[in-house]
């Protein structure tokens, strides 16, 4: 299976001078919880929930997106199989992969979309374990008495 079968296309971006509240609405009103940073139609990161700092709201430190980003040091194509799409996301710690064609975002792809998938056995279907029958084994051993 490919990303591109399970991407959501219609993904969530921002400008990377927008606003960290901004963020935060956009985020509560999608209810999603990463939100890939664009520039010029070109991805430079990506923030998370995690990434938005309630202390800093706290004490009115203005910051942009931008600012609290993670860079887009990973990304994947449409063609990228699940498998080497987790292995990218387990190798770097990351909740999230955009998905960019041409350079271009074509989608996003998240941790809770594979686990979804993985429930759903997607992957492989689950087989029962082989019974193995022992027919002919030859004659049993009888039990040892122990006289004491």
């Amino acid at each position: 299976m490919k990303l591109q079968e399970i991407m959501t296309s219609d993904a969530v971006t921002l400008p990377a001078e927008a606003s960290e509240d901004e963020a935060i609405e956009t985020m509560r009103r999608g209810t999603v919880h990463h939100v890939v940073v664009v520039r010029g139609g070109k991805v430079v990161g990506v923030v998370s929930d995690r990434d938005l700092d309630a202390s800093a709201r706290l004490f009115r430190i203005r910051r942009t997106v931008g600012d609290v980003m993670a860079p887009a040091s990973v990304s994947a194509a449409g063609d990228t199989t699940l498998r080497e799409a987790a292995h990218l996301m387990r190798g770097r710690t990351v909740g999230c992969l955009p998905v960019v064609e041409e350079g271009r975002l074509a989608g996003i792809v998240t941790m809770a979309d594979l686990l979804a998938l993985l429930d759903a056995g997607a992957d492989r279907p689950v087989r029962p374990p082989r019974r193995w029958v022992m027919k002919g084994r030859g004659p049993r051993r009888k039990a040892v008495e122990h006289v004491h």
